[in-house]
């Protein structure tokens, strides 16, 4: 059964790069609605689909852009927090160019959901199912889908800084993981990062409480990482919201290496773009089943920061 919220939720903070403060609204949506964004400090503004190819070429965040030029950037964290839970069908207005960056993890946002409900709607629920391997490069970086019964995941990170290093890790994402494993990891940055990036007029809301920053063997962010391995989860959790762009769950194996948003967003135009490679599903109870979000509940936050 596809999914929206009980009731609205409400969320405030400032926006990583803009360093805006910002509020965004989640509103219940009908059946077979879809995620739309609204800009509400527009006069007249498109409503804007939360779609992959609405993203322009953006390495630091994802952004949407609608025809009239609307946009709205770091959508990437309250996507994979509406897919973990299981949300099909929402309005997001966001009084500002940005999202909130918030604490720098989709967890506020998972918090905000579980804790306004989740109300089931009778309609079915459609997924991508993979068909075929598909493959982006750029690089040494790269990304893949391949066939897999529900939606998996295999990521693997080098970086020369010795905080983070070689990581790996892999998750099936059905009943709650990502809630569980991946929504409480924060977003993270080099030091030498941070000062290219406030040079271009970047980050310019980041702080070390929204996002772990390192130097070299050193992390710089009070109280260190909150997971030995929370640089790959996070990665993991923005690859999440990224796929949720394809507009409906994914059924397939998605495999990356040293892949970001713009690797995960053209593996997504190279999937649709293959003949043949996914085609959309009406899902059994038994694919429902091994859906992200599907039987989440308030209590898999219990040890969630």
């Amino acid at each position: 059964m596809q999914a929206t919220l009980r009731k609205t939720v409400a969320f405030s903070g400032v926006g990583l790069h803009s360093g805006r403060l910002t509020g965004v609204s989640i509103l219940p949506q009908a059946a077979h609605v879809g995620i739309w964004f609204r800009r509400t400090d527009l006069d007249d503004a498109a409503l804007i689909p939360a779609r992959y190819d609405l993203v322009p070429l953006c390495r630091l965040c994802t952004k949407l852009v609608a025809e009239d030029g609307t946009e709205v950037s770091t959508v990437e964290h309250i996507m994979a927090a509406l897919i973990g839970c299981g949300i099909h069908n929402a309005l997001i207005e966001v009084n500002g160019p940005e999202l909130p960056i918030l604490d720098g993890s989709a967890a506020p946002f998972v918090r905000g959901i579980l804790d306004a409900g989740i109300q089931r709607q009778a309609a079915p629920i459609h997924a991508l199912q993979i068909l075929k391997p598909v493959r982006f490069e750029d690089g040494d970086a790269w990304a893949e889908l391949s066939p897999a019964d529900g939606l998996e995941m295999d990521y693997t990170i080098d970086f020369d800084d010795a905080a983070i290093g070689y990581q790996r890790r892999t998750a099936n994402l059905a009943n709650g993981r990502f809630v569980r494993e991946l929504c409480d990891s924060r977003t993270f940055c080099r030091r030498s990062d941070v000062e290219m990036m406030h040079e271009a007029g970047l980050a310019l809301g980041g702080t070390y409480d929204n996002a772990v920053v390192v130097d070299g063997s050193d992390v710089l962010s009070p109280g260190g990482f909150r997971h030995a391995d929370e640089a790959v989860r996070h990665k993991m959790l923005d690859a999440l919201g990224d796929l949720a762009l394809a507009g409906a769950p994914i059924l397939g194996r998605y495999t990356a290496f040293r892949a970001g948003h713009m690797v995960t967003n053209q593996l997504l135009r190279t999937l649709f773009a293959t003949p043949d490679a996914v085609r959309l599903v009406e899902c059994s109870a038994d694919q429902a089943a091994t859906l992200p979000g599907v039987g989440v509940k308030t209590a898999d936050l219990a040890n969630v920061a």
